[in-house]
């Protein structure tokens, strides 16, 4: 474990880009009333309301927390969602001007509703999401495009974050794919629809549903998991393959046929999975560029993730309770 906290140390300072779809999660909390006379629903009185950076912005803002220097590029339209990630990734030290406002489009954002009382416990019960499904303007793209140039210069890695809103275009991936290839940048794609479309790319992460979807079958096996994860290193030409497994762990595919299973690192209640893919990637990636080899890489990242698993909601992992939780490993 003391290797592991040397890279945790060593990541401090490391610049990195993270590109993708920012996403605004709204937590509205809500304190049972009554049961409404015009429907058979619940009548909630709210009783606060916050906002957290969600999808590439929790990359930002755990890669931030874990110390590296973060340059966020995405897209965000002309509301208060928007100020509220600008403001919260400010806070974090994040630099925020590879941000493109786009005036035609909302931020996208993810409103959960909450619900509880005195004798009961909070739960989610409904969320309402809100984006564009257009594609973005050739205006808005070229502006990302030159954030992009202008910003790769200044970076230890990459992390593409894609949640299928189209911020990552096929021109954006193209450029950042080759600038990474010719310095040797080490970089992560994290896609939940469309990893085949990140060829070339460095690292690919994905959890076990994924990939089973890319592959078009169930995977029930170790077995079944090896060729798929195999099937994926291959066709996309990939460094290696990163595969998040539940409560099974991480496994580590390599382009030079090494295999890596990583046993979760603390097996306590899992309170909540949100965001911990996105604490996964920011992990792994900024101990590459801090010199890990791969293998330690994931094994700093699965024990990041296991410590997100047990916050509730959205959330993201310090370097210093990073540190903790592997001096008590030790």
């Amino acid at each position: 474990m003391q290797e592991l906290i040397k890279i945790t140390d060593d990541i401090k300072g490391k610049s990195i880009l993270v590109i993708g779809d920012v996403v605004a999660d709204v937590y509205v909390d809500g304190r049972i009333s009554r049961i409404s006379r015009e429907a058979p629903v619940l009548i909630l009185e709210k009783a606060g309301e916050k906002v957290v950076a969600g999808g590439a912005a929790n990359v930002v803002a755990n890669a931030a927390t874990l110390g590296a220097q973060v340059y966020a590029i995405g897209v965000i339209g002309d509301d208060t969602h928007a100020e509220s990630l600008r403001n919260i990734l400010k806070k974090l030290g994040v630099h925020t001007e590879g941000l493109v406002r786009d005036k035609s489009r909302p931020t996208i954002s993810k409103t959960r509703i909450i619900a509880g009382g005195r004798a009961t416990v909070s739960q989610q019960i409904v969320r309402i999401d809100e984006e564009s499904k257009e594609p973005l303007s050739k205006k808005v793209e070229a502006e990302l495009l030159t954030k992009i140039d202008k910003i790769l210069p200044k970076v230890d890695g990459i992390v593409m974050s894609d949640y299928g809103s189209g911020t990552i275009t096929a021109n954006a991936r193209k450029l950042i794919t080759r600038y990474a290839g010719k310095q040797k940048l080490p970089g992560i794609v994290d896609s939940r629809y469309n990893i085949g479309d990140f060829a070339g790319v460095g690292y690919i992460k994905q959890n076990d549903s994924e990939l089973g979807a890319f592959v078009g079958r169930q995977l029930n096996t170790v077995t079944d998991l090896i060729e798929a994860a195999t099937q994926l290193l291959t066709k996309l030409n990939v460094d290696g393959v990163l595969i998040t497994r539940g409560e099974k762990g991480m496994s580590l595919f390599e382009r030079n046929g090494a295999t890596h299973h990583i046993p979760v690192s603390d097996k306590s209640e899992v309170y909540d999975v949100s965001g911990a893919g996105d604490t996964c990637v920011a992990a792994f990636l900024l101990a590459l560029t801090a010199g890990a080899q791969p293998a330690l890489a994931a094994k700093l990242a699965n024990i990041a993730s296991g410590i997100a698993v047990r916050k509730m909601g959205t959330s993201t992992v310090g370097a210093k309770e990073l540190i903790a939780a592997l001096k008590r490993a030790r």
